[in-house]
């Protein structure tokens, strides 16, 4: 059996150093996150972040800003006060094009002047055209004279046309035209030319005009027409019911108490078309009152 030989040394052994642990804040922050990693501490004990003084200062003048506002809009009775867009600038461009829309929308519907009142006297003329036949049989309505007065009756054109083709009848018993006034006519080319310069940019009042804007081969804007057959207000004072087309003569009988179209010389173009100028003054007001609340709405 071999010797067993035991080294035993006789001292006192000094203890490992162990490395401190650190402060109490730096050993909190490690516990910390442990539990975070486990995910056992809620969002509720998580601290909350410190803000920096800057930012606390931020919000004390905010909260100054919106003080002074609620003052302001408490001395304006809850509103917002005047020349405020609540609290939204409108930009430039949205503006312009705000403005060239309405601008737009203005051109189109005539001459409403910008105070919101009907149009201006000088704007309105009256027209009334006498027609002879031509084509197969006369059929075809051609224009043989036309007349054009202002607003208290003056005549601004007034002359016989020969049409462009040859005229088969001259439908004398209503248009008073005769083959001799066909001698020094102008022409319709010319004639036509002269006519739509006057009739440009004007409120037009006639009788069925429609009937003149066809034989002057002519489209007129609609919101510039003024047709006393189709004027309700008309009908009404006259006694007539309001869905019919009443005759010029009519009308002038009972609402002017004056006889035209009489005798066997024909209708005086002139003369009708005063008498529809007349009409249309009696209901002047009305009518136009009523289409600027129709153009509104629309």
């Amino acid at each position: 059996m071999s010797d067993l030989i035991l080294n035993v040394t006789f001292g006192v052994v000094e203890p490992a150093r162990r490395v401190p642990a650190g402060n109490r804040k730096h050993r909190n922050f490690l516990r910390r996150r442990h539990l975070e990693r486990k995910r056992a501490l809620r969002q509720k004990e998580r601290p909350a972040a410190p803000q920096p003084e800057g930012g606390r200062r931020k919000k004390r003048g905010r909260k100054r800003k919106l003080k002074a506002e609620v003052g302001e809009r408490g001395e304006h009775g809850g509103k917002d006060p005047p020349g405020s867009s609540g609290g939204k600038e409108p930009s430039a461009r949205s503006t312009t094009q705000k403005t060239v829309t309405k601008g737009a929308k203005k051109a189109v519907k005539g001459p409403v002047r910008a105070s919101g009142l009907p149009p201006a006297p000088s704007k309105f003329v009256a027209i009334d055209c006498e027609m002879v036949g031509t084509g197969p049989r006369g059929q075809t309505s051609a224009l043989a004279r036309c007349s054009i007065v202002s607003y208290e009756g003056d005549v601004l054109y007034d002359s016989y046309v020969r049409p462009t083709e040859p005229i088969v009848d001259y439908r004398s018993r209503w248009s008073g035209i005769c083959k001799k006034h066909m001698l020094n006519a102008v022409p319709f080319c010319k004639a036509q030319k002269e006519i739509l310069k006057i009739l440009s940019g004007k409120v037009v009042v006639g009788h069925a005009v429609h009937n003149d804007f066809r034989a002057l081969k002519y489209f007129h804007p609609k919101a510039l027409i003024r047709d006393t057959s189709k004027i309700p207000l008309l009908n009404r004072k006259g006694g007539f019911p309001e869905n019919i087309t009443v005759s010029l003569k009519h009308l002038t009988k009972e609402l002017l108490h004056k006889d035209i179209q009489v005798g066997k010389n024909g209708h005086c173009s002139v003369e009708d078309a005063r008498s529809t100028m007349e009409l249309y003054k009696i209901v002047e007001a009305e009518w136009e009152q009523h289409l600027m609340l129709n153009s509104e709405q629309e």
